[in-house]
């Protein structure tokens, strides 16, 4: 079992995003909507950080790529949470989409547990764009208020980046780390040596 001194500066900006939950939890409690956000955005920004780290000091693991994906999840459900607290007439107004975008994200949650016993970390390029894209759009309404054309670009990348790790999800049999989408996989030796 890992100790405390096992876990490098990556991981640690990964935990930040963990233990930075009740914070956040009761400055929604409290409603105070401008310190949330600006709480929001230094966890969105270890985000950046921990993963330009990782490979930067080339101290990147399996372990770190699953606190990294549970740190950007939990971001993304409080993020979410402040959404409705703050800005509940637009969610209220727009719940139908955003049910379109998220019930698929909890059917491949799904699928990664039963199949992996855990979440997935493939972190594919599609992941990233649509992890800024979120952080973009939560970020600004919560900062500025709704945009529409930004939160319609949000689901729409949300929603095929679904699509892609439920198809990467059925492509390999073991979980594996750092696929950067479906046409890497086809190549990947990994997957190969998986099914041979």
């Amino acid at each position: 079992m890992p100790t405390f001194k096992n876990f490098n500066i990556a991981d640690w900006f990964s935990f930040y995003r963990i233990l930075a939950v009740p914070l956040l939890l009761l400055l929604i409690w409290f409603e105070e909507r401008r310190l949330f956000t600006w709480f929001l955005l230094i966890s969105y920004s270890t985000d950046a950080i921990d993963g330009y780290l990782a490979r930067k000091l080339k101290i990147t693991s399996a372990r770190g790529s699953q606190l990294d994906s549970m740190g950007d999840q939990i971001t993304l459900v409080l993020g979410l949470i402040g959404l409705w607290v703050f800005e509940n007439t637009f969610i209220r107004d727009n719940l139908l989409l955003i049910a379109i975008a998220f019930v698929p994200y909890i059917f491949q949650m799904l699928i990664a547990l039963k199949k992996y016993g855990k979440a997935t970390a493939f972190h594919t390029y599609l992941a990233k764009v649509s992890a800024v894209m979120q952080a973009s759009f939560i970020l600004w309404t919560l900062f500025f208020g709704p945009v529409y054309w930004l939160f319609y670009v949000m689901i729409v990348i949300g929603v095929l980046e679904t699509i892609e790790e439920i198809t990467l999800i059925f492509m390999y049999d073991v979980w594996v780390e750092d696929v950067k989408g479906i046409y890497w996989a086809l190549k990947d030796k990994r997957r190969v040596e998986n099914t041979t």
